[in-house]
């Protein structure tokens, strides 16, 4: 299986030094619809996909409303899974 594109996940304290945000920040954020979900990596673990934060990182130094942030971040959640994979036998 040849896989086209490799999407990095990193795991909180990765998201916070980029963001420079603390935990309960994070977490307000993304409750409030504004910053990805993270995606679950097992039973215990979770972990953000690194192109989607920094998607939302650039629109916010873009100057996004809090409105246009949660649309973007709407439409990367609306895209995860439509990514499709080639199969070369």
């Amino acid at each position: 299986m040849n896989i086209k594109s490799f999407s990095k996940i990193i795991r909180r304290p990765e998201v916070l030094n980029k963001t420079g945000w603390s935990k309960s920040t994070l977490y307000n954020r993304i409750n409030d619809g504004v910053f990805p979900k993270p995606i679950s990596l097992g039973a215990r673990a979770v972990g953000f996909v690194e192109s989607e934060c920094d998607k939302v990182v650039q629109a916010m130094i873009a100057g996004y409303t809090e409105q246009q942030l949660r649309t973007l971040v709407q439409s990367i959640i609306g895209k995860r899974g439509m990514k499709e994979f080639s199969n070369d036998s």
